[in-house]
């Protein structure tokens, strides 16, 4: 985390859609506690609120696109390969995969609130096959709301202070 506030101290709003980017990806990125931190920021003035929300936005979807994107290109064949030593066979995969097709939409958005999960969410559209349009839409909605809470949380416990 220490890493995360000096970067953000020095690279400013380009290092909040970078590290967003990554972390949704499924890097080791503390992402809810650096989205409270960008919050606390903009309530003390050092950041700008609808810009950080904006900027925040960007990164997470992006993280989540070029997820979805691998999943689709690189997941399935890897789990065809490689899902027997993590027990993911042909059979569970399959139920699993229509289990999404049913609920995919809002496991993505409720996937976004939950670490660990939003990664596979957007992983698992592309493998899937959603839509590359429904993904975005719901993508959207997802990334929006849950960088519209963490970064309010960070800010009104910085007005509150």
């Amino acid at each position: 985390m220490e890493f995360a506030k000096e970067f953000i101290g020095q690279y400013g709003y380009f290092a909040i859609y970078g590290l967003l980017a990554l972390g949704v990806i499924g890097m080791p990125i503390p992402d809810e506690v650096m989205m409270t931190f960008v919050g606390y920021l903009a309530s003390i003035s050092v950041l700008n609120y609808s810009v950080s929300i904006a900027v925040s936005f960007g990164g997470a979807f992006t993280g989540g696109l070029l997820s979805y994107t691998i999943g689709r290109k690189a997941g399935r064949p890897l789990f065809d390969k490689y899902g027997k030593w993590i027990g993911v066979n042909a059979k569970r995969f399959s139920r699993v995969e229509t289990w999404f097709l049913k609920y995919g939409s809002w496991s993505i958005i409720l996937g976004y609130f939950i670490p660990g999960i939003r990664h596979l969410m957007c992983c698992f559209s592309g493998m899937s096959r959603m839509a590359m349009g429904k993904y975005v839409i719901v993508s959207s909605i997802g990334a929006f709301a849950w960088c519209v809470v963490f970064i309010s949380i960070g800010f009104y416990v910085g007005v509150l202070t």
